[in-house]
């Protein structure tokens, strides 16, 4: 955490600065997640703002209140000002609203120029829900676009003013080497657990602008279980991989939701990675909340999948002699 300041000359402009009843700076905090506080030196009779937070969030706060500053200084006095134009200046300007995905036109344009479409009837479906509904669960195999097509959309709501930040999560399952004898931090530990996260941001991003995002806390990806405790609002959050997820876990990430957020669970039923028979949350998830209204499953198949075409004979091939050994 670091504390910077910013220089006021006199209380009038500390108000305009701020906004009546203090509306830009609270608009300000939230969207920075930073804590701002007027301050008052007796002894200097110096007043100024104290910006405190993580660095990046803070420099982007100062950065905005320096410009509104600078602004507000080429303007009329508040003094002079008529009412209307006061109350116009202060009332906070309505979010744009983000237009559902219809086609034929992309859904996100990647870093490299190639255009994403979601390609079959279920992936249609599966983008409409998302764009629609606040908690859309998509279960299906791999290489049906579910992670994909989330990352996208959470990359176009976050562009589009909708939400201010993306969260990413996923169980982590150990095989083999456990977690806490891995080298390096807390990043450097859950990186090959998250890889096909980054992989996606990766891809429709761009390296450079991914890690800007994930450095200025604009992007954050974490393992599901640094979820517990925390309210998550105007966020859009991916629960990857839910199948390995236990039914508290499921319901612990689930209650993470605050205003304004939107959820997106992905998950394969048929690839549990859970030791001793344990239930899986996404199954249970989907036995609780079938019938509940503002949620909405979708589900894919083989016919779906558009990795190479040998996935789609291999995965047939794997349901045939699970029908047969069942």
């Amino acid at each position: 955490m670091i504390t910077k300041k910013l220089q006021l000359k006199n209380n009038d402009e500390a108000l305009e600065l701020l906004g009546q009843q203090d509306v830009y700076l609270r608009q300000l905090e939230k969207r920075c997640r930073v804590e701002i506080f007027v301050r008052h030196d007796p002894e200097t009779d110096e007043l100024y703002l104290s910006i405190r937070g993580r660095a990046a969030p803070v420099n982007k706060a100062l950065k905005a209140l320096k410009e509104r500053q600078s602004a507000l200084q080429t303007a009329p006095p508040l003094s002079a000002r008529t009412g209307s134009e006061t109350a116009a200046e202060e009332t906070p300007a309505a979010p744009p609203v983000e237009t559902p995905y219809q086609g034929p036109a992309p859904l996100y344009t990647t870093a490299h120029g190639r255009d994403i479409r979601p390609r079959s009837e279920n992936q249609k479906s599966y983008v409409a829900s998302i764009q629609t509904h606040d908690l859309t669960i998509g279960i299906g195999p791999a290489g049906t676009g579910k992670t994909y097509l989330a990352v996208a959309c959470a990359i176009r709501s976050l562009k589009a003013k909708e939400v201010d930040r993306i969260v990413l999560t996923r169980p982590v399952i150990e095989t083999g080497e456990k977690l806490g004898f891995l080298p390096g931090d807390l990043y450097e530990k859950v990186h090959p657990y998250l890889q096909p996260l980054y992989d996606a941001f990766y891809n429709l991003l761009g390296s450079d602008k991914f890690r800007f995002w994930r450095d200025d806390d604009i992007v954050e990806v974490v393992p599901l279980a640094y979820m517990r405790g925390r309210t998550l609002e105007r966020a859009f959050i991916i629960l990857d991989e839910a199948q390995n997820t236990t039914p508290a876990q499921m319901k612990m990430f689930l209650t993470r939701m605050g205003v304004g957020s939107k959820i997106v669970i992905t998950g394969d039923v048929t690839q549990i990675d859970l030791e001793n028979d344990k239930a899986s949350g996404l199954l249970v998830a989907q036995s609780i909340l079938k019938n509940t209204e503002r949620i909405r499953f979708v589900y894919f198949d083989e016919q779906d999948v558009f990795r190479h075409p040998l996935v789609k004979e291999i995965l047939s091939a794997y349901n045939r002699w699970e029908s047969k050994n069942k």
